[in-house]
This record gives structure tokens, C-alpha cells and sequence, in this order.
């Protein structure tokens, strides 16, 4: 079975800085990968990288083996590619109903993601008198309008409460479980990274240090000393 999304040798710089420097990775179908590293690591560079809002410079990125690096976000997102950010890009003075019909006009489909997140009694409510958590969620929800191969979450557990964030933690296995939805994630809650990840990717200054299953990435001597701090 060949790879949903490959990342060869990916190299992004500013000025003198390589934020990205040769970052490889494989994401399977179906899986959860997880995207680890401390500030600064080049994460969200290189996701930004492979949703194209950013260009590398060098490198390739291969959604279903046909390469996406030289396109623009927009077609990206059209192959099947779909990314959330950390801040969600809600549109506060329409309704959350309307916030998702923008990414498609398929009420019956709208409905339908805004009970699996039980967002659906705020459907007829203005986006702007959601919670932070409630925000992240209605992101999600949008980019799944989209119907992706993969879909890139930068960031989910940002800003969300605790008890919000179990919540989301079983909304994104019930995806996987349910629509065969591949994904890859940025995030820092470890807790959540470990309980989810099929896989995970550790990245320190620009690189990809180790990959392995969570308990692999819990024992690597290299991850402890870049970023877990201290050994689980």
C-alpha cells in the first residue's frame, strides 16, 4: 500500500536560518501520525510547507504519489490535502451553520458533522459566541466539508479545556474509525500524542530526528534530549 503523503528532503530557509532542513516523513492511509518537537523545531514551517503556504526551496512533497509541492494551497487543498491552524479562522458574525456551508453547500453532510461534534445545537448561532474549544471543533468540522485524503491539524488541543479536550481526542479516533480519515498532527500535548498517534515524527533545529510508534518515541534517547526533558 503506497504512502497517502511523502515528504523527501524538504528544505525551507529565512535569510540564514534553515527552518526546514531535509525533513523526510511518510503518513500511511488511515493512520494518525503525530508531529513533535520543541519551538522552534520547524514545524509549522514545514507544515506549512506541505499545505503550500509556504514553497520549499527544495525537496518534495507527494500526495498519493503525484507530486503537491509546486502548487498552490488552494489546489492542494482540491487534491485532497486539508489543514486546520492553530488559531481557528472563524467567521464570527455568521452563523456556524454558514461557517460550514462556505467550505461546500451540502446541508444534509453540514448537519451530520455538526452532530458528530455535538456542535449541532449551536448550528442557528452566531460563530462568535462559541468557546475557544467549541472554535477548534467548528474548524474541523469545515475541513472535513472538504471531504480530504488527509487532513493536517496544526495544533488541536491549543486553548482547549480539559474536559473539551477528551472530547476531541475521541471525535478524531471516531473519524478514523469511521471515514478512514489520515491524519497529521502538530501538537504539543504530549498526553494526547501518545493516546492517539499511530505514529510519531520528532523534529529538533530544522530536522527529523526519530520516528517510531509512541512507545518507541518515549524510550529514544535523542527525543528525551530535545524535547521530552526526561524519561517516561
Amino acid at each position: 500500500m503506497s504512502a497517502t503523503l511523502t515528504v523527501e528532503d524538504v528544505v525551507r530557509t529565512f535569510g540564514g536560518v534553515r527552518a526546514v532542513d531535509g525533513a523526510s516523513l511518510v503518513v500511511e492511509p488511515g493512520s494518525i501520525t503525530g508531529l513533535i518537537g520543541p519551538n522552534g523545531a520547524g514545524k509549522s514551517t514545514l507544515f506549512n510547507c506541505v499545505s503550500g503556504f509556504l514553497r520549499a526551496q527544495s525537496g518534495r512533497v507527494l500526495l498519493d504519489g503525484r507530486r503537491i509541492d509546486r502548487s498552490r494551497a488552494h489546489r492542494i487543498a482540491r487534491a485532497g490535502l486539508v489543514r486546520t491552524f492553530q488559531t481557528p479562522r472563524t467567521l464570527t458574525r455568521m452563523t456556524v451553520l454558514e461557517n460550514v456551508l462556505l467550505a461546500r453547500d451540502a446541508p444534509t453532510r453540514a448537519h451530520e458533522l455538526l452532530r458528530l461534534v455535538r456542535l449541532d445545537g449551536h448550528a442557528h448561532e452566531l460563530a462568535g459566541t462559541l468557546s475557544g474549544g467549541q472554535r477548534k471543533l467548528l474548524d474541523l468540522v469545515r475541513a472535513l466539508m472538504a471531504e480530504p485524503r488527509i487532513l493536517l491539524l496544526d495544533e488541536p488541543m491549543a486553548g482547549v479545556a480539559p474536559a473539551l479536550r477528551v472530547e476531541l481526542l475521541e471525535h478524531i479516533l471516531a473519524l478514523r474509525a469511521r471515514d478512514r480519515v489520515t491524519l497529521l498532527i502538530v501538537e504539543h500535548d504530549l498526553d494526547f500524542v501518545m493516546r492517539a498517534c499511530d505514529r510519531v515524527v520528532v523534529m529538533n533545529d530544522g530536522r527529523v530526528i526519530a520516528q517510531g510508534t509512541p512507545e518507541e518515541i518515549r524510550r529514544d534517547e535523542r527525543v528525551v534530549d530535545a524535547y521530552l526533558g526526561a524519561r517516561h
